[in-house]
């Protein structure tokens, strides 16, 4: 039950944070809690089938190159799992009238993502143990919550803006890097000290998410 509740609380907790900060026009609680397990189940399930379309396609051998984890880290993970994000907020979340704001796009990524980024945590947690529910509360499901607030940052302006494809695609691309040089820098374990690439990638992301949030907030309609 312990390490349920460890593997649970971070995404919840981010959750709270940025439904605090939606500080001028609440998302209603159906919404919020529909996009939330729809990233827990719907993105999962995409995200499960998409991987396992890539394996068939393009599978990578065991002893893993340089450019073998950048394949993986960008095109693989990074790509599969936010364009899986992507869908739900595209499709489910940006077309819904009380969608009515900028900063809109950053709490209903957030949603989508923390659902997706809890259900994973549950497994690394479940299967690793206390260390692992520890570690990740600082790393990984933080990370999953830039990569969104980033993407939303720019859906959330896609949906006020004539240029709105090209917006949504921006902010996909931007979670997909981000995270992919997240994941690049830890899958390398031969090299000694690279890992320390994934926390100034996520220490980037964590400045550039406050100053999204600070700028969405600045510039709402309802202020």
């Amino acid at each position: 039950m312990t390490l349920m509740l460890m593997a649970i609380a971070p995404a919840l907790l981010i959750v709270i944070y940025i439904y605090i900060k939606d500080k001028y026009e609440k998302e209603p609680k159906k919404l919020l809690l529909t996009s939330f397990l729809l990233g827990a189940v719907f993105s999962v399930i995409v995200t499960t089938i998409l991987y396992s379309v890539f394996k068939v396609f393009l599978p990578l051998p065991d002893d893993f190159s340089i450019v073998q984890l950048f394949i993986k880290a960008f095109f693989v993970v990074g790509l599969i799992e936010e364009f899986s994000k992507y869908l739900v907020v595209r499709y489910y979340a940006q077309p819904k009238a009380d969608f009515n704001e900028p900063f809109d796009g950053i709490v209903y990524a957030v949603m989508v993502s923390m659902g997706f980024a809890m259900l994973e945590n549950i497994a690394y947690v479940m299967q690793s143990g206390m260390s692992t529910a520890i570690l990740r509360a600082f790393t990984a499901v933080p990370a999953h919550a830039t990569f969104a607030i980033l993407m939303g940052y720019f859906m959330g302006k896609a949906k006020f803006s004539p240029n709105k494809k090209i917006l949504n695609l921006v902010g996909l691309t931007l979670a997909i890097l981000f995270h992919g040089a997240y994941d690049f820098f830890l899958f390398i374990h031969f090299v000694p000290g690279i890992s320390i690439g994934a926390f100034i990638s996520l220490g980037i992301g964590v400045v550039l998410s406050r100053n999204a949030i600070k700028k969405h907030q600045l510039n709402s309609t309802f202020k």
